[in-house]
């Protein structure tokens, strides 16, 4: 089941509640935790937004300064971080900036 928001940008995560329903109603999940001050992610925001137009995976992003205690709970230390979810569950976490074509082999081993 997709949303409207779901295809072609990534949805801004607007609180813990809001980020486990969205997880648990989509197949394959790819969460960017990053911050506005951070240089890294910047450098991997166009990746993250052509791996949501490209893809089947829902792409959400979390703003770790907007939403510490979720970014804490998430065990997040360092950003970017993104994490993969599959059927509702954690599949997967990688830090730092990433290939596109790494993040997609991802999503593609996590979808079949």
């Amino acid at each position: 089941m997709s949303t409207p928001e779901s295809k072609g940008s990534p949805v801004h995560v607007e609180s813990q509640d809001h980020l486990e329903q969205l997880v648990s109603e989509h197949d394959v999940v790819l969460v960017d935790f990053h911050a506005d001050w951070c240089g890294p992610c910047k450098m991997l925001e166009p990746t993250v937004e052509e791996i949501a137009a490209e893809t089947d995976a829902l792409v959400l992003k979390v703003d770790i300064d907007e939403l510490q205690e979720l970014a804490r709970d998430e065990g997040v230390r360092s950003v970017p971080t993104l994490q993969f979810y599959q059927g509702g569950e954690q599949a997967k976490r990688v830090i730092g900036v990433q290939d596109k074509d790494d993040l997609l082999d991802i999503i593609e081993e996590l979808s079949n």
